[in-house]
């Protein structure tokens, strides 16, 4: 009897929004005073589901000439859509591949990035710090071999990393086509978005050809003719433009589009999300909270999307 009085309590709460209030109010109700330690405790370990977030394993981008620049993860890309997924109840899986720490750029550890706002950015600083798991992520591997299922969505922040070890990368590419297959929410956003490129059958001969400047065709990229976006030629000319003369190995803007991507972009540091079908990808750091706005839309969504 007491299960049942409990399981009522976590479901009438889960419909009414779990709040504490809801909680102490339906347990009044039911006149299950008692049983109020046990109902919270059930619903703090209650999910919406599951949201992977993939992340780069490097922190050493080769340029053009063969010098190297430390990079990682942007703060605010990976921190403003996780902590709103995380609010809004969802659980972070953050995976690598190589299962191991990944580290944030520290070009955006800045307030630039977060409307000037110093507290905001120690918030986000604070929030990925503590997240579960971020110095032990799961490896790709990992990943697939406990199977996709689970998960609801699939995230992709941005900073220069992804281009070195998810953007040719077959795991990557199985990963998404799950996601695509199920019409599964994929969110990416600034450099994330260089990632859809693994989803193609031969991704490393693909990639190899960007950085050699030896075009080939994208060959069955499950992303051809979508609507999307990434960071834009002329905002990496900016970020070049600080290199000290040094160039990268390609534009990403311009490999995304090469591949079959129907690309659109906003004028340069201008918020811009597109979203064509399952798949949501942001232009640039500014994007985050409309991004994140996007995927949480999507996700509450989703049994609609799948129909």
């Amino acid at each position: 009897m007491k299960k049942s009085i409990l399981n009522t309590i976590v479901w009438v709460s889960s419909l009414l929004g779990s709040s504490l209030n809801t909680i102490v109010w339906v347990s009044s109700l039911l006149g299950s005073s008692s049983l109020l330690g046990s109902a919270l405790a059930l619903s703090a370990n209650a999910s919406e589901g599951e949201v992977l977030v993939l992340l780069s394993s490097e922190t050493s981008m080769e340029l053009a000439s063969g010098e190297t620049i430390e990079t990682g993860y942007y703060l605010n890309e990976f921190g403003i859509p996780a902590k709103a997924l995380v609010d809004a109840g969802y659980k972070l899986i953050l995976a690598t591949p190589k299962g191991n720490a990944p580290a944030v750029d520290q070009k955006s550890v800045s307030v630039n990035y977060f409307g000037g706002d110093e507290t905001k950015l120690q918030s986000i600083k604070k929030f990925i710090a503590n997240l579960p798991d971020l110095n032990d992520t799961a490896s790709f591997s990992e990943i697939l071999a406990a199977g996709l299922d689970e998960f609801d969505a699939v995230f992709i922040p941005g900073g220069h990393a992804p281009l070195i070890d998810l953007a040719n990368n077959p795991q990557v590419g199985e990963i998404l086509r799950h996601f695509n297959r199920e019409n599964k929410p994929t969110a990416a956003i600034c450099h994330g978005p260089i990632t859809l490129l693994s989803a193609q059958s031969e991704p490393k001969a693909y990639y190899q050809s960007l950085t050699t400047q030896s075009p080939v065709q994208a060959k069955n990229w499950i992303y051809d003719g979508y609507q999307m976006t990434i960071f834009s030629n002329p905002e990496e000319q900016v970020f070049e433009s600080t290199l000290n003369g040094e160039k990268l190995n390609f534009y990403p803007a311009a490999a995304m589009s090469q591949a079959g991507g129907k690309m659109q972009f906003a004028n340069a540091w201008q918020p811009k999300v597109v979203v064509d079908r399952e798949l949501i990808t942001g232009q640039n750091p500014f994007s985050d909270t409309l991004l994140a706005e996007k995927l949480l839309e999507m996700l509450a969504e989703e049994p609609n999307i799948k129909q």
